[in-house]
């Protein structure tokens, strides 16, 4: 694992209580054995991922999964794949056999996930088509006939089992939107589970959630106000209560996708708050900035290099502690391809 850089991460609610940076644990992501290179496939093959393996490798530590190995099948087997019948039901099928597995995966299934909870993960990488972990796969009729797409069984477990949990098929990490959303997710819940490792106090949550204020409206502009009428009312709610609620609402949060719009809105936002201390060139040429990137001229990156190098020159504490600008380790680089 190589060293993480997580001071811009931390810096706005880490205290002096809280773990250092050398002593935070990994982050811990499931992920689909294959894609490692683990030669767990049907046809005795691997899928091994590059991006995964050699950059998302360096600041993840990789839980392996093979459902299908694990319930006890050979390398290679008979090929499997979901059947459903006229009520929607879904079965786990090798056809060569006729053999259903359904109740098999089912209960491993169960049993599997309930030691993946124990590991704390922040996020799982699943393998695409796959009968037990894609989260659109073909399906058919009993007679063979084609029918509507369903998750794979141990993919729909899952999905139930931690509804909030940053989930993601591969073959996604390789568009630059999605791949970003779920690496700023996956970073997010993992502060998020550090806060809750800590003897957490109002004080502590309160800091947390001013750091992620900015990144909150980029994503749900609504989100973000319930989170603001709950962080007002903490005081008066138990305490198992006000960690559920929060947790909830900031996993639903970030679920949502940040759009062109709402990164322009956010960044006049933080402009409004040191706009008087630019000289009016500096200002002309940062809001002209901001404009090029909704007009999709250049990536998110151009305007935020702009904007927190005027940050640090006007010295606003409240925007150097904002998560929004440093939501993950700025060798990912993931900003740079966002037009």
């Amino acid at each position: 694992m190589a060293e993480r850089s997580f001071k811009s991460a931390e810096r706005s609610w880490q205290t002096e209580q809280n773990p250092t940076a050398e002593e935070l644990p990994p982050i811990r992501i499931g992920i689909s054995s294959c894609l490692l290179g683990q030669a767990v496939r049907y046809n005795g093959m691997h899928a091994r991922d590059l991006y995964i393996v050699q950059t998302l490798g360096q600041f993840f530590e990789f839980v392996p999964v093979c459902p299908e190995v694990e319930i006890g099948l050979g390398v290679p087997r008979p090929t499997l794949r979901l059947q459903t019948d006229r009520e929607g039901s879904i079965r786990l099928i090798m056809p060569a056999t006729s053999t259903d597995f359904t109740e098999r995966m089912n209960k491993w299934a169960e049993d599997k996930l309930g030691a993946l909870g124990r590991v704390e993960l922040c996020g799982f990488i699943l393998k695409k088509n796959s009968p037990s972990c894609g989260l659109r796969v073909r399906t058919f009729y009993p007679d063979g006939k084609p029918a509507p797409a369903a998750a794979g069984l141990f993919a729909a477990a899952l999905m139930k089992t931690f509804p909030y949990l940053p989930v993601i098929e591969e073959g996604r990490l390789h568009d630059p939107r999605l791949r970003e959303h779920w690496v700023e997710r996956v970073f997010a819940f993992y502060r998020l589970k550090q806060l809750w490792r800590s003897r957490w106090t109002v004080g502590k949550l309160v800091a947390f959630h001013t750091a992620h204020k900015m990144l909150l409206l980029a994503h749900s502009p609504k989100k973000s106000q319930e989170l603001g009428r709950l962080i007002a009312k903490a005081k008066e709610l138990p305490r198992g209560e006000l960690k559920r609620q929060y947790e909830e609402l900031f996993l639903e949060a970030l679920a949502v996708p940040a759009t062109r719009g709402r990164h322009v809105n956010v960044m006049h936002h933080i402009l409004g708050y040191f706009s008087d201390r630019l000289d009016p060139q500096s200002r002309s040429e940062l809001v002209a900035t901001i404009e090029e990137y909704r007009q999709e001229r250049v990536p998110l990156v151009v305007p935020l290099v702009l904007i927190k190098h005027y940050v640090r020159l006007c010295q606003v504490d409240y925007l150097e502690n904002q998560l929004y600008l440093d939501p993950y380790p700025p060798e990912l680089a993931l900003r740079s391809q966002l037009f």
